[in-house]
C-alpha cells in the first residue's frame, strides 16, 4: 500500500473503536492544549512587559527608599523606610548632570468623593514633570504648574478609571472632589493606559502635587520614591551608578550591603519580571509535557492491545504477501493518526482555553503560529516514538504462529 492508503486504513481502524480511540487521544489532547495555553501565557506576559517599557520610557530610573537588607539587619522592601528626603532629590537633580527630568514621589490610598459617588483609589504625588517622565498624555484639561507644587495647592488630575467612575455623565474638569474630606479642584483627565503586566488598572489613580499629598493628605516628611529620566538611553546605566554613589555619600553608607535605598532602571525591572514569567512558564510547560508523556504511554498501551487483538489479521496479511515493512508502517500509521487527531483537537482546545483565560481573568495571552506548530510537532513525535515499539512487535510476528493464534 502507498502512504495515502496506509493512513486511510489506519483511520478506519481507529473508527472501529471510537470510544477507546477517544479515551486514548485524551491525554494527547490535554497535553497539546496545555502546551499552547502555557506558551500563550508566557508570550503574553513578555509582550505586556515590553509594552509597559515603551509606555514608561526606556530612560526611566527609580530611586526608592528602603533596600533588601544587609548583614545583621532585617530586610526592608523598597519604599518601606523613611530615609529618602526632598533634599536627596534636590541633590540628585543638582549633582548628576546626565539627568533630563526628575520628580519626587509620594503615594497613598484615599476615598475620593464627587457628589453622591465615591471611590477608593491610589493617590500619587509628583511635580509638573511627572507626566513627561511617565510618558502620560492629558486627554482633557491641563497639567498643574510648578507654582502649584511650590504652594502645595489642592489641585489634581484624574486617571481615566476614576474620572469614568465619579463623573459617568459629565465633564470632570473644573469640578470639585474631596480627598480625605479636603476639597480638590480637577484640572484635567489623563488618557487611558489600560492594564499593567500583572493585570492592575494603571488608570485607577489620582495625581496631585507631591507637596500637597505629602503634607496635607499623608502628613509625612519623607519621600517614597524619586522618578528620574536620563538624557539618552545610553546614559541610563552611568546615571544610575552616579545616583547610587551620591546617595551613599549623602547617607554615609560605607558598603553596598548597608544601603537604605534602591536604584533600579526600568529595563532591570522588566528583565526581572521577564525572568519570573519565563520561570513560571517553564514550570507549567513541564506539567504540560507530563500530560503529553502520559498520552504517549496511553497510545503505546492501546497499540499493544491492538496488536494482540489483531494477531490473526496480521498473519493473514503476511500469508497473502504483506512484507514486514508493510505491517510496521500500518501500525505506526495508526499510532501517528491517533496522536495527530488528538493534536488537532488539542490545538482547538488550547486556543479556546487561552481566549477564556483572557476574557475571564484579564491575563494577557499571545497565541502564535509558532506555538501551534510546536504543539502539533510534539503530538506527531509522540505518535512516532510511542507507536514504533508496538509496530515493530507486530511486524516481527511469525506468520504461522499468528495464523494459529486464537
Amino acid at each position: 500500500m502507498d502512504l495515502r492508503e496506509t493512513f486511510r486504513v489506519a483511520l478506519l481502524a481507529i473508527r472501529r473503536n471510537k470510544v477507546r480511540s477517544a479515551l486514548t487521544m485524551l491525554g494527547v489532547i490535554i497535553g497539546v492544549a496545555s502546551v499552547i495555553a502555557m506558551i500563550a501565557l508566557g508570550s503574553g506576559a513578555r509582550a505586556a512587559i515590553d509594552e509597559q517599557i515603551q509606555s514608561q520610557g526606556t530612560t526611566l530610573i527609580y530611586l526608592s527608599s528602603g533596600s533588601f537588607g544587609g548583614p545583621g539587619r532585617a530586610a526592608q522592601g523598597s519604599g518601606t523606610t523613611q530615609t529618602l528626603t526632598e533634599e536627596d532629590a534636590e541633590a540628585v537633580a543638582r549633582e548628576v548632570p546626565t539627568i533630563a527630568r526628575l520628580t519626587p514621589g509620594v503615594r497613598g490610598r484615599a476615598q475620593v468623593i464627587a457628589g453622591n459617588l465615591n471611590w477608593n483609589t491610589q493617590v500619587e504625588g509628583g511635580n509638573e514633570d511627572f507626566l513627561v517622565i511617565r510618558n502620560w498624555v492629558i486627554a482633557d484639561g491641563a497639567n498643574f504648574t510648578a507654582r502649584d507644587v511650590q504652594v502645595a495647592d489642592k489641585v489634581c488630575l484624574l486617571g481615566a478609571t476614576v474620572a469614568r467612575t465619579l463623573f459617568p455623565d459629565g465633564d470632570p474638569v473644573g469640578q470639585i472632589i474631596r480627598l480625605k474630606n479636603m476639597p480638590f479642584r480637577v484640572l484635567g483627565v489623563l488618557a487611558p493606559k489600560g492594564q499593567g503586566q500583572f493585570g492592575q488598572d494603571q488608570d485607577d489613580f489620582v495625581l496631585a502635587p507631591w507637596t500637597t499629598v505629602q503634607k496635607k493628605l499623608l502628613g509625612i516628611t519623607y519621600l517614597h520614591q524619586v522618578s528620574i529620566t536620563a538624557r539618552t538611553s545610553e546614559l541610563v546605566e552611568p546615571t544610575a551608578v552616579a545616583i547610587t554613589r551620591l546617595m551613599r555619600i549623602r547617607h554615609r553608607i560605607p558598603s553596598p550591603e548597608s544601603d537604605d535605598f534602591t536604584v533600579r532602571t526600568i529595563e532591570e525591572m522588566a528583565a526581572t519580571r521577564v525572568q519570573m514569567a519565563e520561570t513560571m512558564t517553564g514550570l507549567l510547560m513541564s506539567v504540560a509535557s507530563v500530560s503529553l508523556l502520559v498520552g504517549g504511554i496511553g497510545i503505546m498501551n492501546i497499540m499493544l492491545v491492538s496488536v494482540t487483538e489483531r494477531t490473526r489479521e496480521i498473519g493473514v496479511r503476511m500469508a497473502v504477501g504483506a512484507k514486514t515493512g508493510d505491517v510496521m508502517r500500518q501500525f505506526l500509521a495508526e499510532a501517528i493518526a491517533l496522536s495527530l487527531v488528538g493534536g488537532l483537537a488539542g490545538i482547538v482546545l488550547g486556543v479556546a482555553v487561552s481566549q477564556t483565560i483572557t476574557h475571564s481573568l484579564g491575563w494577557p495571552v499571545a497565541i502564535t503560529l509558532a506555538s501551534i506548530l510546536i504543539a502539533f510537532a510534539f503530538s506527531a513525535a509522540v505518535g512516532i516514538f510511542f507507536g514504533w515499539y508496538p509496530a515493530r512487535k507486530a511486524a516481527n510476528l511469525d506468520p504461522i504462529e499468528a495464523l494459529r493464534y486464537e
